[in-house]
């Protein structure tokens, strides 16, 4: 049987399945740079674990040909151009306990409302592909004020803040979860 391609459209982006030809540029956009620009935003407290390029491509070019039902990652594209990255993950997946996350690795495009449409496409996604789960969310810090209000902007709760837990260049940040649930979803969507 044959997989359907996933592709979802908004105004501002397109989120698309990986192809192989996007490898090489996944990597640069991840790797590249030793130091990139996103990373100060994306879990800073945590380090950048580069990953060479040869490795980078055999990993991926494995899951490429066998991306699961429904898409663990997508890309996010506007402009022509690959700007970044959704993805999903269980927390646990015995108790359908499922997280999200993005990474727009292009300053120009943020704050312009392009990570706001790509969380509302993926989470439509993620609730029409996924029907035993009741809740999406993510995880963010408070030093990561765009990602918070992304998610109030979608309608998102603040479920959780453990304060003071992440410590980044000399200063005590919370970490911050933030969730909707699918009657919440479909309500406001």
């Amino acid at each position: 049987m044959n997989q359907q391609s996933v592709c979802l459209k908004g105004i501002k982006v397109r989120l698309r399945e990986i192809q192989r030809e996007d490898l090489e540029i996944l990597w640069e956009l991840r790797y590249g740079d030793p130091n990139p620009e996103w990373k100060k935003w994306d879990a800073p407290y945590f380090p950048h674990e580069r990953m060479e390029k040869e490795t980078f491509l055999k990993k991926y070019e494995k899951e490429v040909d066998k991306q699961p039902e429904p898409r663990t990652q997508l890309i996010i594209e506007a402009d022509n151009e690959i700007i970044g990255t959704v993805v999903y993950y269980w927390e646990n997946e015995a108790t359908r306990w499922l997280e999200m996350g993005i990474t727009i690795y292009l300053p120009e495009y943020w704050n312009g409302g392009y990570g706001t449409e790509s969380i509302q496409l993926w989470t439509n996604y993620l609730f029409e592909s996924i029907p035993t789960i009741e809740r999406v969310g993510y995880t963010t810090w408070s030093g990561n004020i765009r990602m918070v209000k992304v998610g109030e902007k979608l309608g998102m709760s603040m479920e959780g803040r453990m304060r003071k837990c992440r410590y980044y260049n000399g200063v005590y940040y919370d970490s911050i979860r933030m969730g909707v649930l699918r009657e919440e979803w479909e309500k406001r969507n």
